[in-house]
Formats: structure tokens, C-alpha cells, sequence
């Protein structure tokens, strides 16, 4: 049991999911390195969501519910920290949801797709019942995408993504939305739309952000995505980033 008053609570609690996850399965052995580097990102930034994440995050809405095929991409680390999260996102943009895994195994997609469907989202991608299709230039098993779902998708969320699968998907036109709390990564640098943000508070906020951008005229939102810059923003997000002393 973690004490509230533990100075590290949030942290701890997070870190506790990703135990559970990889107790249950779903989660790669490699899945913990990649949750203290992006712990570490997190702590440098004051474990707050920035000014420049929150301009992102209304970009990446704007972008969202403008798309005619919006995906959010999901593997075991989303999962285990903001499954409903990102079910209530995409329910709010009218996004698909897809499993999409570097370590891909029938087990682990068995699993994840059950705590989807479990947690009331009954239409998952990315199964092993899907109608998947194989993304050209990705020699791994994430070049796996569903026909109607990433392979057909014009706008795609790629939270806690790698850099190669994000610079292949934008390469083939899509357009790439990312959280992301290393604004150096080649995801980042690549993606159009980077929210250097912890994944547990950037989902909901974005969801919040969803539910405001509806009401606006559609050319709000054109304006929002046009007016963007990533790579500015990004340099914003770098300044964000301080050394404690």
C-alpha cells in the first residue's frame, strides 16, 4: 500500500500498473525501460503538463475531429496506464482504437483485446481475427495494420511510439499525432503534431479539449492545424525541460 503523503505518490502509483501489466502479460520485459526513461523526462519537467503540450494537445483534437479515419494506436504500456482513458478519447472524437505491438505474440494480443472489450469498448483493431495488412519499409512485427483501421487511417495517435514505425507512417502521408515526453526522439522530430506530455494527463485533458472544439465552427479547427508548427513548439517544449539544482 503507497501512503498518500509518500512525496513520489503519482510515480509510485504509475509504476505499480506497469507491475500489475507485466504480471498479466501483456507487457514486454522491455516495457519497464521504456517507462523510467519517460519517468525521467516527466520528473525534469516538474511532473506538470506545459504550456506548449497544451497548445499540442488542441492541435492534435482540431486534427482529430477533422479526419474522415482517426486511429489511436495502442500497445502495452498505454494500456496499462490510460485504458479507459483512451477509450473515452476515442469515443469523444469518434476515433478507432488499434493494437498495434513491436513484441507481438498471440498471448499478449489475446490479452489486450480482452481488457478493451472488458472495459465496454467492443470494437477493437489489430486482433487476431482482423483483416490486417502489412506496412511496407517496417521489418518488424509493427508493420502489422488493420485494413479498415492504421492502414487506411489519415490521421493516426501514436502514444509511446518508436521512431521507426512513426517516420514510415508519415512518410506513406498519413498524418501523425504523438505523446511523447522526449521532445529530442525521432518520433517527436517526425511526427506532425507532439505533445510532450505524460500520457495519464495528457489523454484526459485532450478528451476535455474534444468535448469544447465540437461546439466550434469546423473552421476553428482548420484554423488550429494550420496555424501549427511542430518543430517551434517542440523548441518550446526543449525550454520547458529544467536541471534541478
Amino acid at each position: 500500500m503507497i501512503p498518500k503523503s509518500h512525496p513520489r505518490y503519482e510515480s509510485l502509483l504509475l509504476r505499480d500498473k506497469m507491475v500489475k501489466a507485466s504480471k498479466e502479460g501483456y507487457l514486454a520485459d522491455s516495457a519497464m525501460i521504456a517507462h523510467g526513461r519517460g519517468e525521467a523526462f516527466d520528473y525534469l519537467i516538474g511532473e506538470k503538463t506545459t504550456y506548449p503540450a497544451k497548445r499540442a494537445m488542441y492541435v492534435a483534437v482540431a486534427a482529430l475531429l477533422l479526419s474522415n479515419n482517426p486511429v489511436i494506436s495502442v500497445n502495452g504500456n498505454a494500456t496499462a496506464l490510460a485504458c479507459d482513458e483512451i477509450i473515452e478519447l476515442a469515443k469523444s472524437v469518434d476515433a478507432k482504437i488499434e493494437i498495434n505491438l513491436f513484441y507481438r505474440t498471440d498471448d499478449r494480443v489475446k490479452i489486450i483485446t480482452k481488457l478493451y472489450e472488458d472495459h465496454g469498448f467492443k470494437d477493437i483493431l489489430g486482433t487476431l481475427d482482423d483483416d490486417i495488412e502489412y506496412l511496407n519499409d517496417i521489418k518488424n512485427n509493427r508493420a502489422s495494420a488493420s485494413k479498415t483501421g492504421i492502414y487506411s487511417a489519415d490521421t493516426i495517435l501514436i502514444p509511446l511510439e518508436d521512431g521507426d514505425r512513426a517516420e514510415i507512417l508519415k512518410k506513406s502521408g498519413k498524418n501523425i499525432i504523438t505523446i511523447d515526453l522526449n521532445p529530442l526522439s525521432r518520433t517527436s522530430k517526425m511526427s506532425d503534431v507532439s505533445i510532450m506530455d505524460n500520457i495519464v494527463r495528457a489523454i484526459p485533458f485532450m478528451t476535455k479539449i474534444a468535448e469544447d472544439l465540437k461546439t466550434q465552427e469546423k473552421s476553428v479547427l482548420i484554423e488550429l492545424v494550420n496555424d501549427f508548427d511542430n518543430e517551434e513548439n517542440l523548441k518550446e517544449s526543449l525550454e520547458q525541460i529544467k536541471l534541478k539544482e
